[in-house]
């Protein structure tokens, strides 16, 4: 494709096709010659944004975008409503390639009932693979906010489904015939199926109905990343159960071949959250069939200390992602 703005016929059969007005709230969406969003909400809802790029893969972008916006929104206990992209693409990039993107994008938004709001598309020579960075917009109460701050000694720390689903799934795609001189194929493509739990909206509204005061979408720098972020947000302690911390063995072994830390994986697809009572949202949340665990407690002091089988470490301040050391 030609350097800079796609062409409107590339705009219309490519971007554009098949995305329709499906919200309630949105009064003007995307289109050509648009360059805003309208929204409208109700007199006790407030905006929630967000906005990432994908800039750690290539693979899969399209879905990953959505997702890593959307759970954003959803770790604030906020509703989606829709999301803007922009997306820069290397001056030899086909338009069959945008085309898979696109694909999966609107595809995605759909599965989870958000709207593809606008943005902006660009052949550039500044980047030298496709980077994708979204926006989300959502809404939310003004009283049902679960931000970290909210945090208060004394609470347990929840965390859903496993750590390192999404870096998981990332490095057995890009890494697959590397990871297939060591693993039986079934390991290796079960690995690669992670990304089907990359969405936390389903816990969130589970957790936001069931005591959930707090609440953090386990990314970049993995779940100690996350613990840290948590920890320095609220002005609170932590202590948890190395241990108790779930984890997937196909991630073990993932981690192993590479000599990476699982703990400081990108992990999208799991969630921490803070409640006065966690047992009793654990529950809600297995009875939704979503896999949940009390991993520990949020303590009145400043130490960020993990337990393993007695012997008690303390977190650093989180660090580059262990998938950059590979990809």
């Amino acid at each position: 494709m030609k350097i800079g703005k796609v062409s409107e016929n590339v705009l219309k059969r490519t971007i554009l096709k098949g995305i329709r007005n499906t919200r309630e709230e949105v009064l003007v969406g995307a289109g050509p010659g648009e360059d805003c969003a309208v929204l409208e909400l109700k007199e006790d809802e407030v905006f929630v944004t967000s906005t990432d790029p994908i800039t750690g893969t290539a693979t899969d972008i399209g879905r990953l975008a959505v997702h890593v916006a959307v759970n954003d929104l959803a770790a604030q206990g906020a509703e989606p409503i829709g999301l803007l992209t922009t997306a820069l693409l290397p001056e030899d990039y086909k338009e069959s390639r945008l085309k898979i993107i696109m694909e999966q994008y609107k595809e995605t938004c759909a599965s989870l009932g958000i709207q593809p709001l606008g943005g902006h598309t660009e052949v550039t020579r500044a980047v030298n693979r496709p980077i994708l960075s979204v926006t989300g917009i959502g809404k939310a109460k003004k009283n049902r906010l679960t931000n970290t701050s909210n945090a208060k000694p004394g609470m347990d720390i929840i965390i859903t489904k496993w750590v390192g689903l999404e870096g998981t799934s990332i490095l057995a795609k890009e890494k697959e015939e590397e990871l297939l001189t060591r693993y039986p194929r079934s390991l290796v493509e079960e690995a690669k199926s992670f990304d089907a739990f990359l969405s936390v909206l389903p816990e969130s509204k589970v957790a936001v109905r069931n005591g959930a005061v707090a609440m953090h979408d386990i990314t970049e720098g993995g779940v100690f990343g996350a613990l840290w972020e948590l920890s320095v947000s609220a002005g609170v302690g932590i202590e948890v159960d190395l241990k108790k911390i779930p984890i997937r063995q196909e991630t073990v072994e993932v981690c192993e071949f590479y000599d990476l830390n699982p703990y400081c994986l990108i992990s999208s697809g799991s969630m921490l959250i803070v409640a006065e009572n966690g047992y009793d949202c654990v529950k809600a949340l297995e009875e939704e069939g979503i896999h949940a665990v009390v991993i520990g407690k949020t303590t009145d002091n400043n130490d960020k200390a993990v337990l393993n089988e007695g012997e008690k470490r303390f977190l650093e301040a989180p660090k580059p992602d262990e998938l950059y050391k590979i990809l």
